[in-house]
């Protein structure tokens, strides 16, 4: 059964259009089942309920700018068998959001730093919140060009709102002045009234070597410090080139070894 060609009009005028999809669906379904008008009603509107969801998180994830497949679901716990799954399912609340609080995952190369950073930031966006996913480096090139074109303080206003940053590959490589301030300044805006989340090659101890002023590098860690959950990944890089394929020598070596056995 089509809906009535008045409903079409009327529905897109309240913004409504999107119950049109499953109508039809829902009409046989109350047909059948004989449910009431009020019981139609709610499941029409349930389903509307649903999709505008589905459509803000698609809009929050685009603006997030994390990895789809780097979620909690497809991170591999069996290569960091020492890191404590319990913490991890604690942070994947999201209470540290509401706390305001750092989260700081730090360990070598290779060990999943940035997927779980990314994943956390999957459940930050599930459950409602502006996530936004960086590199230290990038961040620090967006402000410096907020800063050539007079937009700094509107730019920092915008990342201090974000609900969480996750800011990837701290330290990789240390900065210059203003950057150290241009640093301090987000961080000092955002302290104890939004989370961030912060993946490091380098412990937390040698942070400071990042700095060029110390005193602000002193100040600025000591922001990123206060209440912050640590998680510290271990082991060797799970990154692996692919096996050298066999050559025809090493193929034909092979070949005459077995022949003389």
């Amino acid at each position: 059964m089509n809906p009535s060609p008045d409903l079409v009009p009327l529905l897109k005028q309240l913004r409504l259009s999107g119950i049109l999809s499953s109508l039809e669906a829902r009409n046989r379904q109350a047909v059948e089942a004989k449910l009431a008008y009020t019981e139609f009603l709610a499941l029409v509107v349930q389903d509307e309920i649903a999709r505008r969801d589905q459509r803000q998180f698609a809009q929050r994830l685009r603006r997030a700018q994390v990895l789809n497949d780097k979620t909690l679901e497809r991170f591999d716990f069996a290569h960091n068998p020492a890191l404590n799954q319990a913490q991890i399912a604690d942070l994947a609340t999201c209470r540290f959001i509401t706390e305001h609080a750092p989260v700081l995952l730090v360990g070598p190369t290779g060990t999943g730093k940035s997927h779980l950073a990314q994943a956390l930031g999957h459940c930050a966006l599930r459950q409602g919140y502006d996530v936004l996913f960086t590199t230290h480096a990038k961040l620090l090139t967006q402000l410096h060009a907020a800063r050539a074109t007079d937009a700094y303080e509107r730019r920092l206003k915008q990342l201090a709102s974000i609900d969480l940053i996750v800011l990837d590959d701290f330290g990789l490589r240390p900065m210059r002045s203003p950057q150290d301030e241009d640093f301090h300044d987000l961080i000092a805006e955002r302290y104890e009234r939004s989370a961030i989340v912060v993946t490091s090659n380098l412990d937390v101890d040698e942070w400071g070597a990042a700095f060029p002023n110390k005193l602000l590098g002193a100040a600025t860690i000591d922001r990123l410090r206060d209440g912050a959950y640590r998680v510290i990944l271990d082991g060797e890089s799970h990154r692996r080139p692919r096996p050298l394929p066999d050559t025809p020598s090493t193929t034909a070596g092979a070949s005459m070894r077995k022949a003389k056995a």
